[in-house]
C-alpha cells in the first residue's frame, strides 16, 4: 500500500473515530451549545481592545476624547468582566460534558470486559486493561476538554480578529490569509508522522506497564532468587525504547511552534513593509496601524494554539481506538431457551473435544463421561492432562470445539447462562477473594449488603470451620479482609472460599484442589465440611493429592486430553494402569 493510500485510510479512520466521539455529545448538545456561545463572547472581546487603541491614538490625544477618557477604562474594565465571567462559563460546562461522557466511557468499557468470555483475558494482560479504563481514556477527557476549547474559542477568536483586520485594512489582511492555508498544510505533515508515533509508544507503555505488574505480582520470587538485576534490565529496556519514543514524539510536535513563530514573523516583516508604503501615500493612520499590529499579534497565540492542538488531539484519538476496541468486543451469549431453576445436576460430556485456537493440539478429545446426579466424581492425572480445561467448560467459561455437554437432558449451551452458573459453585487453589467485609466475601454476588442473609453466611462460616477466626477479628464478620484476603493466612483465604461455595448452595460443586492451601488439622476440618456439603450434590474434584479422593464414587483418569481409564479406588488399583501408578509415585514418598 502507498505512503498516499495510507495516509487517507488513516485520514478516513480518524474522521470515524470523531464521529464516534461526537456521538457521546449529542446528549449534551444544549450544555455543549451555551458553551459554545460563552466562547463565542470570548472570541468577540477580543477585537475591542485593538479598537480601543486604535481610536485613543487617532482621537484620544486632543481629539474627540478630549475630557472624556474615562469612557476607556471602563470600557476595558467592562470588556474584562465579561470576558472573565463567559471564559470560566465555558471551562466549567465543556468540563461538565466531558466529564460525564467520560463517565459513560469509563462503565461501558468496565461492564463490556465483566462480560467479555474467557478467551479475551487470554488475549490481555490485566496492565493493558487497567490502562485502557483507567489512564487512557483520561486522554479522550483531553479531546472533551482542552481541545475542544481550543478548537472552538481559538478558531472564534482568529475569525473576530480577522474581520477586524479586514475591516481596518483589507490589503494587509490578504498576506495573513494568504499564509493560513500555509501552516495548515505543513501542520497536516507532522500530524500523521505523530500519528504513527502515538500508536507505536501507547503499544510499547502497556509492555512496560506489564513487567512492573509482573515484578510486584512476583516479589518474593523475585527477592528470593535474586532477580532484581534480571528485572531492572528488562525494565530498563522498555523504559529506554520508551524516551526514545518520546523523544521523536517531541521532535515531530516541537516543529509545531517554531514553524508557526518563523511563518508570523515573514508575515509581520512583509505586513510593516506595506504599511509603511501605505503611510508615506496617506492610506493609514498610526492608530489603524498600531491597532491592526496588535490585533495581528493577538492572532499569533491563538493560531498558535491551533497548531499545536495536532499532538493531544492525536493522542486523544489513539486513545479513543484503543476504547472503542474495548467497548465494541463480543459479549458472552447471555440467553439461551430453556429456564431451570434448579437443576436436578445430571451432567453428560458427549464426545468432548476442545482446542485453545486453530492448528493447536487439542486440549481434550472425544471425552466421553456420564455423571448421574449427587455423584462424586474425582478427575486425576498427570499435569497438562486436560482436567481444569475439562471443568472450566461446564460453567462455559469456553464452549466445546467437539461434541457437547449435557445438563438435565439440555444442551448447556441452550440453556441461559446466567441460569447455568447459578447451578454451580467453584473453588479452586487459586483462592479469589475481594477488598470487602468477611459478610460480602462470603455472600459475593449480592446486590447490596441488605440483601445478604446474615444467618446464612454464619451457617457456612461454621461449616467452613471458621466461626472462631471470624470472631477474632476486629469486627467480626464486617471486618474488612483486605486485597485479596492479605489479612487472612492461606487456610483462612481456602476456608472462606469453601464458605462462599457453602453459602451460594448449588446444586453442582467443581473443586479444584480446595484443600491445597490447608495444613494437615485446617485440611482434617474442611474435609469433613466439603464430604457434608457434597451429599446430594454433584461434584467434580480435581486432585493431584490422591488420598484426599479414595472415597470418590468414581475416578476418572486423564492422560493427554482423553479418558485413560475409569472406576473406584480399588477397581483402578486392582487394573494397575496409570492410576495405580500415579497411587505408588505418590505413596512412595511417604
Amino acid at each position: 500500500m502507498s505512503n498516499q493510500a495510507k495516509s487517507e485510510q488513516s485520514a478516513g479512520h480518524d474522521v470515524k473515530v470523531g464521529k464516534r466521539l461526537m456521538g457521546y455529545l449529542r446528549p449534551e448538545l444544549r450544555t455543549f451549545i451555551a458553551a459554545v456561545l460563552a466562547m463565542a463572547v470570548v472570541a468577540a472581546s477580543e477585537g475591542v481592545i485593538p479598537k480601543v487603541v486604535n481610536d485613543l491614538l487617532d482621537k484620544g490625544f486632543g481629539g474627540e476624547y478630549a475630557g472624556k477618557l474615562w469612557h476607556v477604562p471602563a470600557l476595558l474594565t467592562g470588556v474584562a468582566l465579561i470576558r472573565g465571567v463567559a471564559q470560566f462559563a465555558s471551562g466549567y460546562l465543556l468540563s461538565l460534558i466531558s466529564n460525564r461522557v467520560l463517565l459513560k466511557m469509563r462503565m461501558q468499557m468496565f461492564e463490556r470486559m465483566l462480560h467479555a468470555p474467557a478467551q479475551f483475558y487470554h488475549r490481555n494482560t490485566a496492565a493493558s486493561l487497567i490502562n485502557a479504563v483507567i489512564f487512557e481514556v483520561n486522554q479522550v477527557l483531553s479531546i472533551l476538554t482542552s481541545v475542544f476549547i481550543t478548537l472552538v474559542r481559538d478558531s472564534l477568536t482568529v475569525v473576530a480578529l480577522l474581520i477586524y483586520l479586514f475591516y481596518t485594512n483589507w490589503r494587509l489582511t490578504l498576506i495573513v490569509a494568504v499564509i493560513l492555508p500555509v501552516i495548515g498544510y505543513l501542520m497536516s505533515k507532522i500530524n500523521r508522522r505523530l500519528r504513527r508515533l502515538n500508536r507505536d509508544h501507547q503499544t510499547l507503555t502497556n509492555s512496560a506497564a506489564y513487567v512492573v505488574e509482573e515484578a510486584v505480582g512476583g516479589f518474593k520470587v523475585v527477592k528470593l532468587h535474586g532477580g532484581e538485576a534480571y528485572e531492572t534490565r528488562r525494565f530498563g529496556n522498555m523504559a529506554e525504547r520508551l524516551k526514545n519514543y518520546s523523544m521523536r514524539m517531541a521532535v515531530a510536535g516541537g516543529l509545531n511552534q517554531p514553524v508557526t513563530a518563523f511563518l508570523a514573523a515573514l508575515a509581520l516583516s512583509v505586513i510593516i513593509t506595506i504599511a509603511m508604503v501605505q503611510a508615506q501615500g496617506n492610506q493609514t493612520t498610526i492608530g489603524g496601524f498600531t491597532g491592526f499590529v496588535m490585533a495581528m499579534l493577538l492572532l499569533i497565540s491563538p493560531l498558535k494554539h491551533l497548531t499545536d492542538i495536532n499532538q493531544p488531539l492525536t493522542r486523544g484519538l489513539t486513545a479513543a481506538e484503543m476504547i472503542f476496541r474495548l467497548i465494541d468486543e463480543p459479549v458472552e451469549p447471555q440467553d439461551g431457551g430453556v429456564r431451570i431453576e434448579r437443576a436436578k445436576g445430571d451432567l453428560v460430556f458427549e464426545r468432548v473435544g476442545f482446542r485453545y485456537g486453530e492448528g493447536t493440539r487439542p486440549a481434550l478429545e472425544g471425552i466421553d463421561i456420564r455423571v448421574p446426579a449427587g455423584e462424586v466424581v474425582a478427575l486425576v492425572g498427570p499435569s497438562g492432562s486436560g482436567k481444569t480445561t475439562l471443568v472450566n467448560l461446564v460453567p462455559r467459561f469456553f464452549d466445546p470445539t467437539d461434541g457437547r455437554i449435557m445438563l438435565d437432558g439440555h444442551a448447556i449451551g441452550d440453556i441461559a447462562l446466567r441460569e447455568l452458573r447459578n447451578q454451580i459453585a467453584f473453588v479452586s487453589q487459586d483462592v479469589v477473594l475481594f477488598n470487602d467485609t468477611v459478610a460480602a466475601n462470603v455472600a459475593y454476588g449480592a446486590g447490596s449488603e441488605d440483601e445478604i442473609d446474615m444467618a446464612r453466611v454464619e451457617r457456612a462460616l461454621q461449616a467452613a470451620h471458621l466461626t472462631d477466626v471470624v470472631k477474632n477479628l476486629p469486627d467480626g464478620v464486617k471486618t474488612n479482609i483486605g486485597d485479596n484476603g492479605m489479612k487472612l493466612s492461606g487456610g483462612q483465604r481456602q476456608r472462606l472460599a469453601i464458605a462462599r461455595a457453602i453459602y451460594k448452595d448449588a446444586p453442582i460443586l467443581i473443586l479444584d484442589e480446595a484443600t491445597s492451601a490447608l495444613d494437615s488439622e485446617s485440611e482434617r476440618q474442611v474435609q469433613a465440611a466439603l464430604e457434608a456439603l457434597m451429599v446430594g450434590r454433584t461434584t467434580l474434584v480435581i486432585a493431584h493429592r490422591l488420598s484426599t479422593i479414595e472415597n470418590a464414587d468414581r475416578i476418572v483418569v486423564l492422560d493427554h486430553g482423553r479418558v485413560a481409564e475409569q472406576g473406584t479406588h480399588e477397581e483402578l488399583l486392582a487394573a494397575n494402569g496409570l492410576y495405580a501408578g500415579l497411587h505408588r509415585i505418590q505413596f512412595a514418598t511417604h
